[in-house]
């Protein structure tokens, strides 16, 4: 280093530093810049939500229509329970085993006919609950939705009662299918209508 000029000495000193520094870890950067590790990943939280329950008044019948989403997807759900409440007081409870076909999308509804004979007119209250239950009973990812539905009976019945009865559920609580599902496994009915109608016409 004797015959080199002192700019040449600074070179070559700073290059001796640079080789014996370490490079920087995130974990310098993180200290350097206060950033906070998460030492669990962050998983997303499941949630059950009503977006609206619609109602189709028939002859002494009411349809309710249950329309809800499953976030983050329906792969983080296996079965969920619905209870349905009249004026407070359980109607009726179904569990609905989620169907995880890649046919479907996160957006579900369900419907229940219920038996309005006897009921008298007016505004009555439905309450619509769901939720996971899990062994401890306890409830998970509870949600629920309220709707004031205005009942006119088609008919007169001489006798009256307080509370209407399931007449009957979509799928008898085994699966929900989504609308646009349903719209995909009628084209291929349709599909499968029309090819056996071909064959029979070749025969």
């Amino acid at each position: 280093m004797g015959n080199l000029t002192k700019n040449q000495q600074k070179r070559e000193m700073m290059k001796a530093d640079v080789k014996k520094a370490k490079p920087s870890t995130l974990e310098d950067l993180s200290f350097q810049f206060n950033i906070n590790r998460s030492k669990e990943a962050t998983t997303p939280n499941k949630e059950i939500v009503i977006n609206r329950i619609a109602n189709i008044s028939k002859e002494d019948e009411l349809e309710l229509k249950v329309e809800f989403n499953l976030l983050p997807s329906k792969a983080s759900f296996s079965k969920i329970n619905l209870d349905l409440y009249f004026l407070k007081q359980l109607l009726n409870s179904t569990s609905l085993y989620i169907p995880q076909s890649s046919l479907l999308n996160d957006s579900f509804e369900y419907s229940l006919i219920l038996d309005m004979k006897g009921i008298a007119e007016g505004s009555y209250l439905f309450r619509v609950e769901m939720y996971e239950l899990w062994s401890s009973c306890e409830k998970l990812n509870f949600t629920s939705k309220e709707v004031f539905v205005q009942y006119v009976p088609q008919t007169r019945e001489s006798r009256l009662v307080k509370i209407p009865t399931v007449k009957n559920d979509a799928g008898a609580g085994l699966t929900v299918v989504s609308s646009a599902a349903k719209n995909i496994y009628r084209e291929i009915e349709e599909d499968l209508k029309k090819e056996s109608t071909s064959k029979r016409d070749e025969w």
